[in-house]
């Protein structure tokens, strides 16, 4: 059997090293193949790597590791490093693999360790129920419930054989198309890009920061931020122009309202 392997995701480095130190005492097997600051890093990483276990700071800039945990789902095991032991408490309580409190100790790690050594030998990796993620990004975000302000930051996108991992300020449009939504973006040169997420529309339509996006067809939602201009047309429509993308939208008779003072 191949030696297990690990990541470990911390935006503190003194953090990181210290895991890494005692995993080594405690796991001497356990190989740490990648350890990264940021959750969309640890992401890049896993996708890269494939690990067994990933050690996943709670609160990081950018991705957090709840969203971090969320891309990676049940292909590794996860285990939830955080300083306020109440997230950590509900996460294991729950369904994740296990959880260490900040500042690591040892008997805590010995304990995960002993866990993670036979669950890596004998079982596929838990899923993390997605009600769970939300209390705690819930939590994280001052205690607002996810209906109303825990806006999705980030997507997975298909594209091709890959996935890609999209921030949602980048995003142009979404459009459905069959049973799929395409996702319409720019690059950070401005560069056009596009991928397929299996989300409907009027599921996503919720979850996005409603003062960023607006829905103007049946079929598309778009991005304030990268329209360029708009048309007035005849039978009450209109056509959005758009700053990075040759594409032009439609606004429908319904959605026209959102223009009335251009």
């Amino acid at each position: 059997m191949n030696a297990p392997t690990a990541l470990i995701a911390d935006d503190e480095p003194l953090l990181r090293e210290s895991l890494i130190r005692l995993l080594g005492q405690a796991w001497p097997e356990l190989q740490v193949i990648a350890e990264v600051k940021n959750g969309r890093l640890a992401v890049e990483a896993y996708e890269a790597q494939k690990p067994d276990v990933c050690f996943l700071d709670i609160h990081m800039p950018g991705l957090s590791g709840i969203e971090a945990a969320r891309f990676i789902g049940r292909r590794a095991h996860i285990v939830f490093v955080t300083a306020f032991d109440q997230y950590a408490l509900q996460a294991f309580d729950q369904g994740a693999v296990d959880y260490l409190v900040k500042p690591v100790e040892v008997a805590r790690l010995n304990d995960t360790v002993r866990r993670l050594k036979d669950r890596v030998q004998r079982t596929e990796p838990a899923p993390l129920p997605e009600a769970l993620l939300e209390q705690l990004a819930a939590r994280m975000a001052g205690g607002a419930t996810p209906s109303n302000n825990a806006n999705i930051r980030w997507f997975k996108v298909s594209v091709g054989q890959n996935l890609k991992l999209v921030k949602a300020d980048e995003i142009d449009f979404f459009r459905a198309e069959d049973k799929y939504t395409l996702v319409a973006w720019h690059t950070t040169e401005g560069k056009p890009a596009e991928g397929l997420i299996r989300t409907p529309l009027k599921e996503l339509l919720p979850q996005l920061d409603p003062e960023a996006f607006l829905q103007v067809h049946r079929s598309v939602l778009v991005s304030l931020e990268a329209i360029s201009h708009v048309v007035r047309g005849t039978n009450e429509t209109a056509d959005i122009h758009l700053k990075h993308r040759p594409e032009v939208l439609p606004v429908s008779r319904t959605f026209l309202h959102h223009f009335r003072m251009m």
